[in-house]
């Protein structure tokens, strides 16, 4: 072979490897509220639904639980530490973790290596309990270490062991053996109600309050 056809060979394979998907490369820390598991720098362990860890490493709990007032808002803060596009929701589930939503529907295309790769995800547009935002922060941009903040709306509710769910749904990319295509996170609530709001009785465990009894006439 030539110098200039290996040249063009070399080239070739480095838009080919440049191209393709590369399975679990995309990840991100849970700065705020507090994780439940501890992470490294990357946020690891975070594959396995619905709150991180993967199949060999169910993660080391952190114990931290973040009071918040029903009806207020919560900052919830993250860092991207690896790119790759796609986007995030977050959801709550109160009694129960099994109360959080499946992860995202995806659709995908064949790979290279006969497995799939994902395409998008399903956002919905109306997000209901336990889902409270989804759709957040749609990037296709690669950036470095990038960090997105936003509030959330808290439902006015009691619960002394909510978890806060934050996932990231990965477009163009290779299956993983956990989580397919999402990552996550979760972050332990104690959500106490404000008793000058009505309590939101479509969560789990709420009861509405109860006014006072009418005189009879």
């Amino acid at each position: 072979m030539t110098m200039k056809l290996r040249l063009y060979a070399a080239l070739a394979a480095g838009a080919v490897m440049l191209a393709a998907p590369v399975a679990g490369s995309a990840h991100f820390i849970l700065m705020q509220p507090k994780s439940a598991l501890e992470e490294n720098q990357l946020g690891d362990p975070q594959k396995l639904g619905p709150c991180g860890g993967t199949t060999a490493n169910a993660g080391t709990p952190t114990g931290v639980v973040t009071e918040v007032a029903g009806g207020a808002l919560l900052h919830v803060h993250v860092k991207e530490t690896i790119y790759h596009p796609g986007h995030f929701r977050i959801a709550l589930s109160v009694l129960d973790r099994a109360e959080l939503p499946a992860d995202p529907e995806d659709v995908t295309k064949d790979g290279p290596n006969g497995k799939p790769i994902s395409v998008s995800g399903k956002i919905d547009p109306n997000p209901k309990a336990p889902v409270l935002v989804d759709g957040l922060w749609e990037h296709h941009e690669r950036k470095p270490a990038e960090e997105f903040e936003t509030d959330v709306k808290i439902p006015n509710i009691n619960c002394d062991h909510c978890s806060l769910q934050v996932i990231q749904f990965m477009e163009n990319h290779g299956i993983n053996t956990d989580g397919r295509f999402t990552y996550h996170h979760c972050a332990d609530l104690k959500i106490t109600a404000n008793p000058k709001m009505p309590i939101e009785s479509g969560w789990p465990g709420q009861v509405k309050a109860k006014g006072k009894p009418k005189k009879k006439t």
